[in-house]
């Protein structure tokens, strides 16, 4: 197997000032491995109810859901949430755990030997309960948000520790490590242990931090913006799954690895919920990622600034 992902499968309710959407897949587990998917062979680890009716989603795009639980007597995790006109702000409306209240990651000994791992936005336990049964995987993403920063801090800076990515945003970054500069902040983070940061900066873009370079790009500028959940693990989705594809892992790689990451989380916003997604071709997204070059792309001057 050649990715895994270890999250959550939900069902979202979402408005925003240009609409209102009931009932749609969501869940960090179904935004990254649909992602993924364009890339590479992915498999969820996750938790859903008797109620969950979006299989066939997962099938289109040849996703593994052999490790996502069912307890057919369940409820699928529910979540709302109202974004205002600025999108970077958020309100939960509610939270229903339901099945998720109770995850316990089960992997199978197919999923056991994937490549790469990314642990999904859970409880720091959880991920590093994970990370422990895949001793062998090259390399190792993970997510959290504030929640897990506020309450299991100790917990989630030991799971760090045995990563060799993190890809969180910049508020995180500063709650994490109690640092405002989110230059001091990265440096901080990286001493703890893994070999490279991603920081994203929603309109902003994302900027990459190893212990020897920094590397930034910018969002890529759209004009309709109707729904940023999922945005984050759609990027950590083509990041890992562009990388999946790749037979060298170095930071050349994660570079190119970042544009793709940006490419997909920039078709996830114009849409509500993974519908944009998952209606995409290779042909939209290699046409997308010529964009971004063509954007960050300069010629040197001839001569020196004196």
């Amino acid at each position: 197997m050649s990715l895994l992902v270890v999250g959550s499968v939900a069902y979202d309710t979402v408005e925003t000032p240009f609409g209102k959407c009931d009932k749609m897949l969501g869940g960090s587990a179904s935004h990254f491995s649909i992602s993924a998917s364009f890339f590479t062979n992915v498999s969820i680890v996750g938790v859903v109810g008797g109620d969950f009716t979006e299989q066939e989603v997962f099938d289109s795009r040849s996703i593994g859901t052999n490790d996502l639980e069912r307890i057919a007597d369940g409820k699928t995790f529910r979540w709302g949430g109202r974004y205002e006109y600025d999108l970077n702000v958020a309100h939960t409306l509610f939270t229903d755990l339901n099945v998720f209240a109770d995850f316990q990651p089960k992997l199978s000994d197919e999923s056991k030997r994937s490549r790469l791992l990314f642990l999904g936005n859970i409880q720091p336990d959880l991920q590093r309960g994970v990370r422990e049964q895949m001793p062998d995987a090259e390399l190792v993403a993970l997510d959290t948000m504030n929640l897990w920063i506020e309450h299991t801090r100790d917990s989630l800076v030991r799971t760090i520790k045995g990563v060799d990515v993190v890809i969180i945003n910049d508020a995180e970054a500063r709650q994490l490590t109690g640092i405002p500069n989110l230059i001091k902040a990265a440096r901080e983070l990286l001493s703890w242990g893994p070999k490279a940061l991603i920081i994203k900066r929603g309109e902003y873009g994302a900027a990459l931090f190893t212990h020897e370079s920094y590397f930034a790009i910018p969002a890529y500028p759209l004009e309709s913006v109707f729904d940023p959940t999922g945005a984050g693990d759609t990027f950590a989705g083509g990041f890992m799954g562009y990388l999946a594809s790749q037979e060298k892992l170095d930071e050349s790689a994660m570079r190119r690895a970042m544009i793709f990451g940006s490419v997909m989380a920039s078709f996830n916003v114009e849409e509500f919920g993974t519908d944009r997604v998952r209606r995409l071709t290779h042909a939209e997204i290699n046409d997308r990622f010529r964009a971004f070059k063509r954007m960050t792309h300069f010629d040197e001057i001839p001569f020196e600034v004196k």
